[in-house]
């Protein structure tokens, strides 16, 4: 009878049933929903709504993994006996952080939170393929286009969902500081060591950001000096002889904190690969400074200001081309010389309610020729807004403001020209009123009302609603719902400053409208994370409606230039999605697809908009080596896209398929140093097709019956795609906490 006692007691013991359990959590909140895989056994459980978790299993060893989006997979072993409790903190991931944002809703939330998608981009992701201006590194966002508009100067803007330029607003640090005439050269020289990230709203956003946010906005948001390194350096340098500089440097004085930011970019190499003998790339020479200043206060008040400076000299033409033959007949050349500076500000209230001030300013100033054609210009823009951030109850947060823009514009076309031919410089005040509210219905449920006013002298007033709804079940599922409208003042002359160099005669049809859009997104997020990997999805469908496009008829008239309201509408559609998969061996994978449709109607005919390819992408591929290696495959892919084609062209009036695609090799080394290197453009792809009749640029010879039967003309405009071909580069970077 006692062995069969002690025979049970022993297979008893053999199989007896313990407890694991515990909470998961980071360094201050519980996590619900974490996936929790134990083994051996492969069992798999998640964490409940308060982040506590239990499972039964025998006595033994076991390993315990827990995955959570936007924190690093957890890993450990442990004897399980009886009750056993094991209490998890799980690390933040840098590379997937829920990131706060400030672009959707004016104030800080965040990203997960915000009912308004807004997507990002770090230093850390646009390191992966380093760029020498903040132009190039936006193309890493899908649906976002770095467009070059020129294949001498190298001019462009940056098309969101397929749109123009002019309706994509650019901020730094909230602030309108880059618009109109200085979009492109005032992302170019903004130091990357002084940006924190890069934030991206698609669709109106006119109801908080006023004129020029109907399209969508970028956002830079800058370091806060207290945070940023106490000395960081990239230098790098490529085989077509391009050198890019970038340094940053943090100092305290008493109660005030700096960081302050040098950028220097050199291109001085005549590259003619095409053997058209003109320069395939724009020759360059830029120094840009940055500084800014954070002040301690009292209650932890808010009080920054920063300014930059930015100088650039380029030009591209003809290979014998210098600085003597500038606004010649003699030798083509296309000359700018561009200097600018920037004044921005913030500072909250010393009252007890959140009321914050903010201000900013810039004056530009271009020098330029597009051959014989000169272009003078001046533009200062001058801003200043203040608003409440007031949390009503538990679920209301109300933000009001008042908002002043100011714009002088003057140049030497007859833009700014009265009819006597006397100077008339623009001048364009542009005052608003905005309210927003945010209602936390319960956790599941946000909605989002907002409303602004702008009273423009010739429009009078402009009305921007928006609302938007967020819908998030659980921590791995989101949607968001938006409708907004956006608008954009009249403002011809400071984008077609091209057109406008020459003689014709500038000829307004009636009263122009200021443009309107409508916009509707759905956006849907879902996060998984599973045992072997954690998955990221964002699925957003668009549409936008334009009304009253403004558009230039070159046409009718020779001699004239007649700007009208479009008798017709403008759409821009389409689908964008992205995925992202962190594994639990070092292996991310990131990328996109868009399909995006813009077309415009008129007088019932459809004409495709210039520059849009239906289909694009992106992709990023990470691992990461022992001995602090890694390796980056980066690059974005287009559809065909239609271009800007003269009458009888040989030129196909749409771009073949291709991909520009990238890599780059980076060694940690000690003491804060990072060596890296790679290819750009490793397939080499470069347009089959870029200048029209080089051989004439001054179009001396364009009635020759015999050599041009056509009568073609010199033309910069058909590109879709840089000259550039493939080449090697190589730098170090160095950071100092």
């Amino acid at each position: 009878m006692k062995t069969y006692i002690y025979l049970i007691l022993f297979v008893n013991s053999c199989f007896a049933q313990s407890k694991l359990h515990g909470t998961i959590k980071d360094a201050t909140t519980l996590l619900p929903a974490a996936t929790i895989v134990i083994n051996p056994g492969n069992a798999t459980i998640a964490s409940d709504n308060s982040g506590y978790y239990d499972i039964q299993l025998s006595d033994g060893t076991y390993t315990v993994s827990v995955y959570y989006t936007g924190y690093k997979p957890y890993s450990k072993k442990i004897a399980v006996k009886g009750g056993t409790v094991l209490n998890i903190t799980l690390t933040p991931d840098e590379t997937a952080l829920d990131e706060v944002v400030v672009t959707g809703t004016m104030k800080e939330t965040t990203r997960s939170a915000s009912p308004i998608p807004v997507e990002i981009i770090t230093p850390k992701l646009f390191r992966k393929n380093p760029t020498p201006s903040l132009f190039e590194a936006v193309g890493m966002i899908n649906g976002v286009m770095p467009q070059l508009n020129c294949n001498v100067c190298n001019t462009g803007d940056i098309h969101i969902n397929g749109m123009e330029g002019p309706y994509t607003m650019i901020l730094i640090d909230g602030m309108p500081i880059v618009s109109a005439l200085s979009t492109v050269y005032g992302l170019s020289g903004i130091p990357n060591s002084i940006v924190e990230r890069i934030e991206v709203v698609k669709g109106p956003a006119s109801s908080l950001y006023g004129s020029e946010a109907m399209g969508g906005l970028i956002n830079v948001i800058t370091k806060t000096p207290g945070k940023a390194p106490l000395f960081s350096a990239d230098y790098f340098m490529t085989s077509w002889g391009e050198i890019s500089m970038d340094a940053a440097s943090r100092f305290k004085a008493g109660k005030a904190t700096s960081l302050l930011g040098v950028n220097y970019f050199n291109y001085s190499h005549k590259a003619d690969k095409n053997h058209d003998n003109f320069t395939d790339v724009t020759q360059q020479n830029r120094v840009s400074i940055f500084n800014k200043w954070s002040l301690e206060r009292k209650e932890n008040r808010l009080a920054s200001i920063g300014a930059r400076y930015v100088y650039e000299n380029r030009w591209g033409g003809e290979l014998q081309w210098n600085k003597r033959y500038r606004g010649s007949d003699i030798v083509y050349g296309e000359s700018i010389y561009t200097k600018r500076a920037e004044l921005i500000g913030m500072y909250q209230l010393p009252v007890t309610e959140k009321i914050f001030t903010q201000f900013s300013y810039n004056w530009h100033n271009q020098d330029s020729y597009y051959g014989t054609t000169p272009y003078m210009a001046t533009q200062q823009v001058g801003f200043v807004q203040t608003y409440w951030d007031k949390k009503l109850t538990a679920n209301h947060t109300l933000l009001a403001g008042a908002a002043m823009r100011y714009t002088y514009y003057d140049d030497n076309t007859p833009g700014t020209a009265k009819t006597d031919g006397t100077n008339a410089p623009q001048k364009s005040p542009l005052p608003g009123l905005f309210v927003q509210d945010e209602w936390e219905v319960n956790g599941k449920h946000t909605l989002l009302g907002g409303y602004r006013f702008d009273y423009d002298k010739h429009h009078g007033g402009i009305h921007s609603p928006r609302v938007a709804y967020k819908f998030s079940p659980d921590v791995r599922n989101t949607l968001r719902a938006s409708f907004g409208s956006g608008f954009r003042v009249v403002n011809l002359f400071t984008e077609d400053h091209a057109a406008l160099s020459g003689a014709r005669q500038v000829v307004i049809e009636g009263n122009l409208k200021p443009e309107r859009s409508l916009n509707s997104n759905l956006n849907y997020v879902w996060k998984w994370p599973a045992k072997p990997f954690v998955l990221n999805l964002d699925v957003t469908g668009f549409y936008s409606y334009f009304t009253n496009k403004i558009v230039g008829d070159f046409d009718t008239d020779p001699t004239k230039i007649i700007y009208s309201n479009l008798n017709g509408y403008a759409v821009s559609r389409g689908v964008s999605s992205n995925v992202e998969l962190m594994f639990n061996f070092p292996l991310k994978l990131t990328s996109g697809i868009s399909y995006t449709d813009v077309y415009r109607m008129e007088n019932n005919s459809r004409i495709q908009q210039l520059h849009a390819p239906k289909w694009s992408g992106n992709f990023v591929a990470s691992y990461s080596f022992p001995n602090n290696y890694t390796i980056d495959v980066t690059g974005n892919w287009y559809g065909p896209m239609r271009l800007p084609i003269l009458p009888n062209d040989y030129r196909p009036e749409y771009s073949p398929w291709y991909c520009i695609a990238n890599m780059q090799a980076t060694k940690k080394l000690p003491y804060g140093l990072e060596l890296y290197g790679g290819i750009k453009n490793i397939f080499g792809f470069v347009p089959k097709y870029a200048l029209m009749r080089p051989q004439d640029p001054f179009n001396q010879h364009i009635n020759d019956p015999v050599n041009n039967p056509n009568g073609y003309t010199f033309d910069t405009a058909y590109n879709y795609a840089s000259l550039q071909g493939r080449r090697v580069f190589l730098g170090l970077r160095l950071t100092v906490q």
